[in-house]
């Protein structure tokens, strides 16, 4: 089908929201600037969601997936979306669709001369607690990596896929993709998208979650960069 372009989209117990995916992704794929095809990585979902996956992707020939036998966290299901795609783009969004699949086209504007594109949620939908949580883990991120990205966390992004292959992943390292690209030598963007509150299904993180776990992640980031060993091969003979 000469595609170019794969959007992965983890799921974890999001049963209420996957006949929304399956309809929102469906109608981008006809506006896509890129020839666009859909990855589900099913992370070890307890609910109806594989049921829903299957007949999704059986009535779809532009969706497939891969499941987990357990959940792994939405790190490892990132992961797995980027070392099971075969495009030369590769991009990310969340099951419960607070951000708009149409703006994908906004960030494949920018790919060519990036080597990654992420969005800013701009508005947010959120509460306050879940807002202000953020914007502290995002400042504290920013003094770590001095990436220069005010929302690592928003859920959309675009990766030249040679790139996102290369990225070591680990439990919370989803926060760091632009510095980890950065790592790479790469070139990184961000541009604002929109952003909805969420109709069904429930979040997946709490406070822990959305400020002291990147916290700790910031050490983990650290010891990565220490270690982290870049090349490029110039020639092969």
């Amino acid at each position: 089908m000469n595609y170019e372009f794969t959007i992965v989209v983890p799921v974890y117990n999001e049963e209420d929201n996957l006949k929304r995916v399956e309809k929102e992704l469906s109608d981008y794929i006809r506006i896509a600037s890129k020839k666009t095809k859909i990855l589900f990585v099913n992370d070890g979902s307890k609910d109806n969601s594989q049921a829903l996956i299957e007949e999704i992707c059986q009535d779809n020939p532009d969706f497939t997936y891969i499941q987990f036998e357990k959940n792994c966290g939405l790190s490892a299901a990132i992961a797995a979306g980027f070392n099971n795609t075969d495009t030369e783009l590769v991009g990310y969004i969340d099951s419960d669709l607070q951000t708009a699949p149409e703006d994908f086209n906004l960030l494949l504007k920018e790919i060519k001369a990036y080597d990654l594109v992420t969005g800013v949620r701009a508005n947010r939908k959120d509460s306050f607690v879940k807002n202000m949580s953020s914007t502290i883990a995002n400042s504290i991120r920013r003094s770590f990596t001095h990436d220069g990205m005010d929302d690592t966390g928003c859920p959309l992004k675009v990766i030249k896929t040679e790139y996102a292959k290369n990225i070591p992943m680990f439990k919370g390292l989803h926060r760091f993709l632009p510095a980890m690209i950065l790592l790479q030598n790469g070139s990184i963007k961000q541009i604002p998208v929109q952003h909805f509150p969420r109709i069904a299904g429930e979040a997946k993180y709490g406070l822990w979650n959305r400020l002291f776990g990147p916290l700790v992640d910031c050490f983990a980031y650290l010891w990565m960069k220490k270690k982290y060993i870049n090349y490029k091969i110039e020639n092969k003979g």
